[in-house]
C-alpha cells in the first residue's frame, strides 16, 4: 500500500554498553541500538537493525505486523557492529548509508583486515570480511530517502554519521518534524544535560551536531532509547533554539 503521509514505529529500543550517566564505567550488557521502522510512500524503511537477525526479525512481526521480506530498504545512520548487527535478515532490501560514513570507514577497516590477514588471526579476518561485504553492500543514501524522509547529517559520534528527518503530518497541513538520530543523540539522560558520547571520533563535531538536532526537531527518536519530545522545544514554547546553561541543546558537556 502506498502512503501519501509517512509513519514511524519504534521496532526495538535499544541500550549503551554502558551508559557513564548511569555511573557504568565498563560495559555491563550488550549494546544495540534502537530500531525504527519508517513506511512512507512504496518504501519500507528499517533503520539500524541493532538486534541479532532473528532477534530483529521477531520484534518486525511483534510491533508491526510485517515480516523481514516485506522491508524495501534498511538505512544505517553508522557503521557500527551493534548498529547493523541483524542486517543480513533483510538481504532482499536495498542497504542505504551515508556517503561520507562509507568512505571514511572504508579505508581503514580494509586495514584491519589487511592486519589480521598478516597475522594470521583467522578468527578477525573473517569477522572483518562480513563486515566489509556489509559496507561494500551499502549504497550511498540519497538526500531523500522517501516522500517527506530527509538524509540529516549529524557527523562526530562517527565520522559521517547521519540521521533521518521525518516532516510529519498534522490537522490541516504540515506537523512536527521527527529526527531519527543515532548516536548524535545517544539516550534521553544525554539529551536532558546537553551531552554527546565519550567515545565520539570528533567531539567538537558531535557537540555541533547535537546543537544542530535539538533545534530542528521537535521529536528525537536517540539511537539508544525511546521516542522523546525535544526539552528544548517544550521549554521555549515550540521555537527551537540552543539554550544555555548547559543543558539541552549546548553540548556543553559528554
Amino acid at each position: 500500500m502506498t502512503r501519501t503521509a509517512p509513519e514511524v514505529r519504534v521496532i526495538s529500543i535499544g541500550t549503551l554498553a554502558a551508559n557513564p550517566l548511569w555511573e557504568e564505567r565498563s560495559p555491563v550488557r550488550t549494546g544495540h541500538a534502537t530500531t525504527t521502522l519508517i513506511r512512507s510512500g512504496d518504501r519500507v524503511i528499517l533503520v539500524d537493525p541493532g538486534l541479532p537477525d532473528r532477534a530483529v526479525a521477531a520484534r518486525l512481526t511483534e510491533r508491526a505486523g510485517i515480516p523481514a521480506s516485506a522491508v524495501t530498504h534498511v538505512f544505517l545512520t553508522c557503521f557500527k557492529p551493534d548498529v547493523f548487527r541483524g542486517i543480513l535478515a533483510f538481504e532482499k532490501a536495498k542497504w542505504w548509508i551515508s556517503q561520507d560514513e562509507r568512505e571514511q570507514i572504508g579505508v581503514p577497516l580494509v586495514g584491519q583486515l589487511q592486519e589480521a590477514a598478516a597475522a594470521g588471526d583467522a578468527e578477525l579476518k573473517a569477522a572483518l570480511e562480513l563486515d566489509v561485504g556489509i559496507l561494500r553492500r551499502c549504497e550511498p543514501a540519497p538526500d531523500e530517502i522517501a516522500p517527506h524522509v530527509s538524509l540529516f547529517p549529524l557527523p562526530g559520534a562517527t565520522p559521517g554519521l547521519a540521521g533521518l528527518l521525518v516532516a510529519m503530518p498534522g490537522r490541516g497541513g504540515s506537523g512536527p518534524t521527527m529526527l531519527i538520530a543515532g548516536d548524535a543523540v545517544p539516550t534521553v539522560e544525554h539529551l536532558e544535560r546537553g551531552m554527546v558520547l565519550d567515545s565520539a571520533v570528533n567531539v567538537t563535531r558531535a557537540r555541533e551536531s547535537f546543537a544542530e538536532a535539538v533545534e530542528i526537531a521537535d521529536l528525537i527518536v536517540p539511537g539508544r532509547d525511546n521516542l522523546v519530545v525535544n526539552p528544548v522545544k517544550v521549554r521555549t514554547g515550540g521555537t527551537g533554539g540552543t539554550g544555555g546553561g548547559g543543558g539541552p541543546g549546548t553540548a556543553d558537556g559528554r
